[in-house]
């Protein structure tokens, strides 16, 4: 029953959303049609709205109606209601994170902000934003409660794990297990905190300097409003994420990054298609030719098709379990396989080699309009996104984080103890030291393959964008790295859901998605 209902809503809205794109696109194919001069271009956008109603409606039928393993799924989901309450739980912070996000602070001239910020956007500041906004979740152009984001705890995350290698005390702690642990978290939060307020003052001065307030110049009670506020968002997300991970399903820092990406997109169509020009190479003044959008259209394939299988890749080592006679009866013996992933990661070494690239880019672009010399030229140039030092830095970034990752997460020593406890081995070595060496070597090597498949992914396309002088702001949502961290955070969130079905005897995405034979229940 829930199911039906849920289907019969989501099919109304679908059927108003084609008949408004059918209604919009039909008017204006007529209108362009009987303008004179005619124009081919005037026809790109009511193509495009008769071709959205045109998907929206295949995609219901495929989803809803017709036999697929995507519908047996959805239907397994609503027949288990715990399962069902954590995607439910997920779903509604994420509308209260999205409602947050449009919130402004209070006094501020917004209006005036937002004029600002559009003679910005193709210039330095603008490209800053959109690219702090796209890692953060956050929202500095019109200064709302979650214009930080969730930067300041993804820093103070960054912090705390290089410092639990380094202070004897903090690893003492990690190793005490999950008391250790809720101390470790702790820390963090303070250390959030910190963040926030020197963030938010560096924000709040930069915000100022064009005296876009100029009422506001020698207000402090404005001034520590914006700072509070600020904060008070942050650690409003940070509580958010928290509750994401303890409660709902899936990761809650990683999910409200990808709901930030996910609510750009639309824009970053709608300005592609805006742009779009049926000339080979277009005309100039912004157009996009037919050129630029194959190839965003092979970026975005690319990007798709490269993260499910980075994500996906494996390197399995055969385990051999030992045999047991007990009585007249021999036990064990199966040989198995040991998984390990090629990208350990995940999504999270682009999330922070992104989050710690914006600070010099940001900082050299102020240096050079503050005290401009050759220097401060250089360092802003050298950290502009479309220069190769900035790219060779990134991938740099992406490398550290990935081994970094695997490092703090991957204990081979534990893994070797494991196997020997449980009467496993690995054929031809010896449990123990041999094991947990061999383990770490095959990490090491595979790590390599996965950061570096990865920073071709997250690179390769928004190079050649920027060559092709592709908006940062399509090529990025289309087939760069928000492309890129929204598939990696989606397929981990489908990995869960087909965890969860499968831990309650029904299939899942990858297992047919009917009930499991042989279940009861």
């Amino acid at each position: 029953m829930a199911y039906r209902t849920f289907r019969l809503v989501i099919g109304l809205a679908a059927a108003l959303a084609a008949a408004y794109f059918l209604a919009e696109g039909g008017r204006g194919i007529y209108g362009a049609l009987t303008a004179t001069p005619y124009s081919a271009d005037a026809l790109t956008g009511p193509m495009t709205q008769v071709v959205a109603a045109i998907a929206v409606m295949v995609v219901f039928y495929f989803v809803f109606l017709a036999k697929t393993s995507i519908k047996r799924v959805l239907e397994n989901i609503f027949s288990v209601p715990d399962l069902l309450k954590k995607i439910a739980f997920t779903l509604s912070l994420l509308c209260i994170y999205r409602i947050g996000f449009h919130i402004p602070l209070p006094g501020l001239n917004q209006g005036e902000l937002s004029r600002f910020m559009e003679g910005q956007a193709t210039g330095p500041l603008g490209q800053a934003m959109e690219y702090f906004a796209m890692f953060t979740g956050g929202n500095l152009q019109k200064c709302t409660l979650f214009g930080l984001g969730i930067m300041p705890y993804i820093s103070a995350s960054i912090i705390f794990q290089l410092l639990v290698t380094v202070v004897p005390s903090l690893e003492k702690l990690q190793k005490e297990g999950q008391s250790g642990q809720k101390k470790i978290q702790e820390y963090t939060r303070y250390a959030t905190v910190g963040l926030c307020i020197v963030q938010a003052v560096g924000i709040w001065m930069a915000i100022m300097r064009p005296n876009l307030y100029p009422e506001y110049a020698d207000s402090t009670g404005v001034f520590l409003m914006a700072i509070f506020g600020l904060t008070a968002g942050t650690v409003f997300l940070m509580w958010l994420g928290e509750q994401i991970d303890e409660y709902g399903i899936g990761n809650g820092i990683s999910l409200i990054i990808m709901a930030g990406i996910v609510a750009r997109m639309p824009w970053a169509i709608r300005e592609l298609v805006a742009r779009a020009s049926l000339k080979v190479t277009g005309a100039g003044g912004g157009e996009i030719g037919l050129v630029k959008i194959a190839f965003l259209v092979a970026a975005f394939v690319f990007v798709v098709a490269g993260s499910i299988l980075i994500t996906q890749a494996q390197r399995r080592i055969p385990i051999q379990q030992a045999k047991h006679t007990r009585g007249r009866r021999v036990y064990g013996g199966q040989r198995q396989y040991l998984p390990l992933r090629v990208n350990h990661g995940g999504v999270m070494p682009i999330i922070f080699a992104s989050s710690l690239m914006m600070f010099p880019n940001a900082i050299a672009k102020w240096a050079d309009g503050t005290w401009h010399n050759s220097f401060t030229g250089f360092m802003a140039q050298a950290f502009d996104m479309r220069d190769m030092i900035y790219q060779f830095v990134y991938v740099g970034m992406i490398f550290f984080f990935a081994y970094f990752w695997t490092t703090v997460q991957f204990r081979p020593k534990d893994m070797s103890d494991q196997l020997r406890d449980y009467g496993s081995f690995i054929p031809g070595l010896r449990p123990g030291k041999r094991t947990a060496d061999y383990l770490e070597r095959v990490m090491e090597r595979i790590t390599y393959c996965g950061a570096a498949f990865l920073a071709a992914i997250a690179v390769i396309p928004q190079i050649v964008a920027f060559s092709m002088d592709i908006p940062f702001n399509i090529a990025a949502y289309l087939g760069g790295t928000g492309l890129l961290i929204m598939v990696s955070v989606a397929l981990d969130m489908v990995q869960r859901i087909e965890a969860e079905l499968i831990m309650r005897n029904y299939g899942g995405f990858l297992s047919g998605g009917g009930r499991i034979k042989g279940s009861r229940g």
